[in-house]
């Protein structure tokens, strides 16, 4: 379970990153921001990854006591 977990989350990841693309370009326009491309959204996505990762960690880790 371990070592397809890695695979798993890089197809994730690049699944994330198309789907940020879309939306960004679906509301862009009514906030007046220009649309962004697949690599720009895979910047947004690893910056959104990066942030998230640690508060689901913290979060699912037991108090213990």
């Amino acid at each position: 379970m371990g070592f397809m977990a890695i695979p798993a989350a890089g197809v994730f990841f690049f699944f994330s990153a198309f789907l940020t693309m879309i939306f960004w370009g679906i509301i862009a326009p009514d906030f007046g921001l220009r649309t962004i491309g697949y690599v720009e959204s895979m910047l947004i996505t690893i910056a959104l990854w990066l942030i998230v990762a640690p508060l689901v960690g913290a979060a699912g880790r037991k108090s213990g006591k």
